[in-house]
């Protein structure tokens, strides 16, 4: 039981640093850099991968001069999967960092977890079997939540459909990282795993800054928000659900991981001051009920879809 509360404890920490990552994104492009022009997604997303790369080497010099040789090192095909796997969280930060620039973060993060029926649909085409009644239920019930949370027929003010589509891309590009980063080079420790994801992401991402950044590139935003967004996106969420997991299992593990979901609309509405309506807290309510009821004697049954290690 002890251990079923470290890991609890552990998810839920790691789930909360999530959560407050967009928030944390918005406050950057609200901020202006050294060259007198407001930072850039493009510089955003540099910084947090750089750093979070250069972290998470350090992490892994540490084990290495703890554990000498007992550490597994990466084969080559581990190395090359684990890049391909990790393409798609640098297309996820993309998308999602790109779609809160145009929508509330509190509407974006929601658009985010529509990963819950995406990868009902993925497992379908992957497994070539039909969804349980519960599965589609939950769907049914992440859907209603949806259109509750992001309040689309009642707000005064039009939501902008480029954060819209962007925020579906982004989740689209997350359930691939779902089915993907918790299942390649599982012998190897999670921080190997998590800085070869992020190398594979970091060419994204770096072919994404070299085509869009138009201004001056602002250096400063490495210590102003880097730092920031590195630990809370890349370096301490993975570390914590990696550990909690296994402790945890993943039906207890995913739900407590919708922490994230609150604590991003929370964060969105105390520190940038995002309005945030009872219809939308009903719809968010639905959202993490659909999580709970998909992940029911989750361990006993389903395999597939647990937390990926990095965002």
């Amino acid at each position: 039981m002890n251990k079923v509360l470290k890991g609890v404890f552990l998810v839920g920490l790691g789930a909360t640093s999530y959560g407050m990552l967009a928030t944390f994104v918005k406050m950057a492009y609200n901020n202006f850099g050294s060259s007198g022009n407001a930072y850039t997604p493009a510089e955003v997303i540099t910084a947090q991968f750089l750093l979070g790369i250069i972290f998470v080497l350090f992490i892994i010099t540490v084990q290495k001069i703890k554990k000498g040789n007992i550490v597994t090192k990466a084969s080559k095909t581990n190395i090359k999967q684990l890049m391909i796997a990790g393409t798609s969280t640098g297309f996820t930060s993309i998308f999602y960092y790109l779609a809160v620039r145009y929508i509330p973060v509190s509407i974006g993060i929601v658009l985010l977890m529509q990963t819950v029926w995406m990868g009902v649909i993925l497992e379908v085409f992957l497994e070539k079997k039909r969804p349980s009644n519960l599965k589609l239920i939950a769907v049914a019930i992440v859907l209603l939540g949806t259109i509750m949370a992001t309040n689309v027929f009642q707000t005064k003010t039009q939501l902008d459909w480029r954060g819209l589509v962007l925020g579906i891309m982004a989740a689209a590009s997350f359930t691939t990282t779902m089915f993907t980063a918790n299942s390649i080079a599982i012998n190897i420790s999670s921080a190997q795993r998590s800085l070869y994801m992020l190398l594979g992401g970091a060419i994204v991402v770096f072919l994404f800054a070299l085509i869009t950044q138009k201004t001056p590139f602002n250096f400063d935003i490495f210590y102003k928000w880097g730092i920031l967004l590195a630990l809370f996106g890349t370096v301490i969420p993975p570390m914590l659900l990696n550990t909690g997991f296994p402790l945890t299992g993943i039906g207890l593990g995913s739900i407590v991981a919708s922490l994230e979901l609150p604590v991003s609309v929370l964060m969105a509405y105390f520190l940038l001051h995002e309005q945030v309506i009872l219809v939308q807290w009903i719809g968010i309510v639905l959202i993490i009920l659909a999580i709970v009821i998909m992940n029911i004697n989750w361990h006993k049954k389903q395999p597939n879809n647990i937390v990926p290690s990095i965002k």
